[in-house]
């Protein structure tokens, strides 16, 4: 055995004993329990970054500490390949997007590899292979069948620069998020999924898995189930000639005799019928017609509208109020039109407050008094006042009254509403996977045949910023005798909702899925960030029971138990710029002084030497300029190093804060250990482990080692607390240390409970520094290689103690520490107390109140003078 620890070369050796034996290679076995564990896939941007690096190591851990658990493990990895960044890129570039992709995910690969992951690489896909996607179209091609889905006119926000279709994180200030153009609202068709036919089970079903509660709350949110009543206003135009009535919904009817003024969108038939004669509120509806259709940019933005000439009449009072359109309200949403309460909602009062429409207050405050409205709306429940045959009564009691009123009046019911609205799957661009449907010359919208598919995307295009090249490509539209085929592409997030499920029979030419994907399915682990947990994950719980109830999966739920891990971050440096902006500089390239704390004091560039501004601590991205190459890491420390300091940092809920320190302190760490192997080896071969002929050094240092097992077991396997797992090992190789230091591991009965801590050490680090673990397993004599060694077993005998420490108290000061028999009765442990020489000296001639002994803790004596 080498005496110095060579990463490069260990982990060289371990990767290819790995290949060579397909060790990673999942089978079924209806005799095994399985354990399918999956990291969300990447984007294929191009290299690894160290979020991806945390998310991965998080699974690989997982899978390998299962594994030798016994269970049937299976962790496989793909691509998450359509979307806009490859067209960007193509358009900076001058390369087809495809040649973009499968170049970055060939790198990217190699990336993964050299991290020593244990993938089974057999399953591997991109979602842009047509061997994927044409699944995918199959199943679409299903669901129009069964009526899943449907086509409308929907108002989206359009780039009129990129010509395509923005999702509402995608407008920043108004303008696209690539191309700064003016966005614009518009109405185009777009295919829907009916995700809402499942609200009500989403729901439900989120009491059945394993998930943060955090990110079942934001679900819930999501979906936004709400009890509420539907009724209609009346409305009169300019004329007083009678109109359409008006269906606004509310959850907060007992606000209802504080109405006092509607509003609708500007998009709202009511709206535009009233801007045929009204040259002003054309303008305006154009006006609004600019921006984004988020709740969130609705929220911020200023409270703009313009009155429409129509009244609407109280359907209780008979009062008559005025009708806005205001760029607050979104045709999207509910019916458009909502009734306005502004002493009771704050949006309805900056807008009362700006164009001076009363505000009435309908609520009593906490004293029972009418609230003060001058600074803002009073949003809480209580008792009603101003409401007449309502006053006094409080919010249930109201809801239910004035529901009843409305429904003896046939102008409204009780409705449950949910703020989830139909999935959007259509997408004006190129690089995805094209919608399976054609159109007839006489208007007909066919789902094409299970013959016509797949719909392969051409490759070798060239892209621009002009829009989708598949609009102007008759070859890929045009299918003759007037049919021409869907140009749209598939929204992403349908790539990403069902992988999981084709990673169980990737090898399957012949169908979607087949009956592997019931022994693999539900996902037991599945890990990737927080930023998730509402769109992806909600649609990838949809799919799989769309999937489900077409006989494909018999599971509910895709993913059992979820783990979001923290992002990881780092600190920043920057110098302002003459225009007002930040230069940012690496880390790396920055040096920096520090107190004895480890606090940056000052910081230069030593370029220049001139000084650079802390920007704090924030997550590595490429905007901040403080990323860490993570192969720069391998390369210099090895994979394992980067694999244990991305475990020990930080447990993986939390962030984890780049050090450079911890990343040094970590690769010290596993020298260490290899060293502690080198010499014991060199010192000799150890007897039979025989617990009876132990002394009480021997004992120590057995107790130590199961102590070590037993908490790492419950770190890893029930906690996912890696740090403190890592931490147990750690300080049992400390102890082993000291051990070997004081007995000088002369004896074979020294060598063989050396042996027994040095085997622990290196099988609870085997899941976080498989490569090191597999060449130390070999060199402490083993025959089966480490991956296939099950992990260690407690043995209960090895915890029980001859002897324990108690601390002797006197009035709770402490004045001992003594050694007393593990099995002393209370009586043996208060005369050990009492006999004690400093003990004594504290109780001399003073009364002995009481004697509180705490079993196996403390001994208390409580005197008085």
């Amino acid at each position: 055995m080498d005496a110095h620890y060579s990463p490069c070369e260990i982990e060289r050796d371990a990767q290819q004993y790995w290949n060579q034996n397909q060790c990673f290679k999942a089978v079924e076995d209806a005799n095994r329990e399985k354990f399918y564990c999956l990291s969300m896939f990447p984007y294929p941007s191009g290299k690894l970054h160290m979020g991806h690096v945390r998310n991965y190591t998080i699974g690989d851990v997982v899978s390998r500490f299962q594994r030798m658990q016994g269970k049937n493990v299976m962790q496989p990895m793909g691509w998450d390949a359509f979307g806009m960044p490859a067209e960007n890129a193509a358009i900076q570039n001058q390369v087809p997007p495809a040649k973009w992709t499968y170049d970055n995910i060939d790198y990217m690969r190699r990336q993964l590899k050299a991290l020593g992951f244990a993938y089974d690489w057999d399953r591997e896909f991109a979602t842009c292979d047509t061997g994927y996607y044409r699944w995918e179209q199959w199943f679409f091609t299903k669901l129009v069948e069964n009526g899943m889905v449907y086509k409308k006119m929907s108002t989206v926000n359009w780039d009129p620069v990129d010509q395509t279709v923005l999702a509402n994180e995608q407008v920043i200030d108004g303008c696209g998020w690539r191309s700064g153009a003016p966005v614009e609202r518009r109405e185009i068709p777009l295919w829907f999924l009916k995700i809402t036919d499942y609200a009500d089970e989403l729901l439900a079903e989120l009491d059945h898995v394993e998930w943060p509660e955090q990110v079942k709350t934001m679900q819930r949110n999501w979906i936004g189930k709400s009890r509420g009543v539907e009724l209609t206003f009346a409305i009169k135009d300019t004329d007083g000639g009678e109109c359409e009535p008006l269906a606004v919904y509310t959850t907060r009817p007992d606000t209802l005799m504080g109405v006092t003024y509607v509003a609708v969108a500007a998009d709202h038939p009511l709206a535009k019928s009233a801007a045929e004669g009204n040259a002003e509120l054309a303008a305006f509806r154009e006006e609004c017609a600019k921006g984004g259709t988020s709740e969130a940019e609705m929220a911020t933005k200023e409270k703009k509208g313009m009155a429409t000439g129509h009244t609407a009449i109280h359907p209780l009072t008979g009062k008559t109020v005025p009708v806005y359109a205001a760029n607050f309200v979104l045709m999207e949403f509910g019916t458009g039109a909502v009734m306005a309460v502004p002493g009771h909602d704050q949006r309805d009062w900056e807008f009362a407050t700006e164009y001076g429409l009363p505000i009435t207050p309908v609520i009593a405050n906490a004293e029972g008094n009418a609230p003060d409205l001058s600074g803002g709306a009073f949003i809480e429940h209580g008792k009603l006042i101003n409401s007449g045959d309502f006053d006094g009564l409080e919010f249930d009691a109201a809801f239910d009254a004035v529901a009843r009123a409305l429904a003896e009046q046939g102008r409204g019911e009780v409705k449950t509403n949910y703020r989830l609205r139909d999935w959007g799957v259509a997408r004006q661009r190129y690089w995805g996977a094209p919608i399976p449907v054609k159109y007839g010359p006489e208007g007909q919208t066919v789902p094409l045949t299970d013959d016509e598919l797949p719909v392969a995307l051409p490759m070798d295009v060239t892209v621009d910023a002009s829009g989708s090249p598949l609009k102007k490509m008759p070859e890929f539209s045009d299918l003759g005798d007037g049919w021409t085929r869907e140009t749209d592409t598939f929204d992403t997030f349908m790539e990403s909702s069902w992988y999981y499920a084709r990673f169980c029979c990737a090898d399957n030419t012949e169908a979607m899925l087949d009956e592997r994907a019931n022994y693999w399915l539900p996902v037991d682990l599945y890990i990737g960030g927080i930023e998730h947990a509402i769109l992806h994950l909600l649609y990838a719980r949809f799919f799989h029971k769309l999937m489900r109830d077409f006989g494909l999966v018999d599971s509910d739920e895709p993913f059992q138990q979820l783990l979001t891990q923290g992002m990881v971050i780092a600190e920043t440096y920057y110098r302002p710029t003459a225009n007002g902006g930040k230069q940012w500089f690496n880390p790396a390239d920055v040096e920096v002084k520090r107190d004895e704390k480890g606090r940056a004091i000052s910081a230069i560039l030593p370029d220049d030497g001139q000084p650079v501004v802390a920007g704090g601590i924030e997550k590595m991205s490429k905007s901040k300029n403080n990323g860490v190459d993570p192969q720069s890491m391998i390369d210099r420390f090895g994979a394992d190093t980067v694999r244990l300091f991305m475990m020990f940092a930080a447990p993986p809920e939390q962030s984890l804060e780049w050090s450079d320190s911890g990343v040094e302190g970590a690769h010290r760490f596993l020298k260490r250990l290899w060293r502690q192997v080198h010499e014991h080896v060199d010192a000799g071969t150890p007897a039979a482990l025989d617990s009876v002929t132990l002394n009480e050094a021997h004992k120590a240092l057995r107790r130590k080692t199961h102590e070590t097992i037993n908490k790492a077991s419950d770190d890893i396997g029930r906690r996912t607390t890696f740090n403190t797992a890592i931490a147990a090992v750690m300080e049992l190789s400390n102890t082993l240390g000291r051990f070997t230091h004081e007995t000088g591991t002369t004896t074979p009965a020294d060598l063989a409970v050396a042996r027994e801590a040095l085997d622990t050490c290196v099988l609870l680090l085997a899941p976080i520094t498989p490569h090191l673990c597999h060449a130390l397993w070999q060199h402490l004599g083993h025959d089966e290689p480490a991956i296939d060694a099950v992990w260690p077993v407690l043995d209960e005998s090895a915890l029980t103690r001859d002897s324990i420490e108690l601390v002797v108290q006197v009035n709770g000061k402490l004045r001992a520490r003594l050694a007393a028999p593990a099995d002393a009765n209370k009586a043996a442990v208060e005369q050990l107390a009492m006999d004690d020489d400093n003990v004594k000296r504290h109780i001399d001639g003073k009364t002995v109140r009481k004697v509180i002994v705490v079993p196996g803790k403390l001994v208390n004596i409580v005197v008085s003078p």
